[in-house]
């Protein structure tokens, strides 16, 4: 594949992921992606296959796989795995804001492509319930309710940006980022039961 193609190719990606994360698959059309991409409108059907196909490009290219690569998750405790997995998600969503807010959007609205995202992040999400799970049999962690421990610490993590919705109630002196990952591992493992040894 020619530089020129791999160049429309990634412009296209990159006008979808804006235009999806700020009004949404439905509201976006093959044509504006276009027109942001500065690319001919043929195109989209000519290297993707259609708007949900785009979508599907999207994920495979801007979402990390890092994460679950390396036979060292097997051997990790679960104070270390759930650490790895706060700061890892935590970088992701700074890095890739955009992607997250299609993720989010996804999730609220239960779209039809919830299949292809639910084959990407499910297993990251059935390791983190897993770290919980072994971490309470082990006596680390301290909770009453493995699920509602699982989605509290998932939307801890995932669903905790600084919305318009919210700015009004918000300081806008503490962004930043170190801090902000800091103070949520804090509050996930005080909110779980575990307390530092030594």
């Amino acid at each position: 594949m020619g530089s020129e193609e791999n160049d429309v190719k990634l412009r296209i990606l990159q006008a979808a992921k804006k235009l999806f994360a700020q009004q949404g698959f439905n509201a976006t059309t093959v044509r504006q992606i276009c027109e942001e991409a500065g690319a001919n409108v043929s195109l989209v059907s000519y290297y993707f296959g259609g708007k949900d196909k785009v979508f599907e490009a999207l994920f495979k290219e801007y979402f990390s796989h890092d994460i679950l690569n390396g036979d060292e998750l097997s051997r990790m405790d679960a104070v270390s795995g759930l650490k790895l997995l706060i700061r890892e998600i935590t970088a992701y969503r700074q890095r890739e804001p955009e992607i997250v807010s299609i993720l989010q959007q996804e999730i609220i609205m239960q779209s039809p492509r919830m299949d292809k995202i639910q084959e990407l992040t499910l297993p990251i999400w059935a390791l983190l319930r897993d770290w919980l799970k072994l971490g309470r049999e082990q006596g680390v962690f301290h909770f009453r309710s493995l699920d509602h421990t699982f989605i509290s610490v998932l939307g801890s993590i995932l669903f905790h940006n600084k919305t318009f919705y919210f700015k009004q109630l918000l300081d806008n002196n503490e962004e930043d980022p170190n801090w902000f990952l800091e103070d949520l591992t804090r509050f996930i493992f005080q909110a779980i039961g575990y307390e530092e040894q030594g």
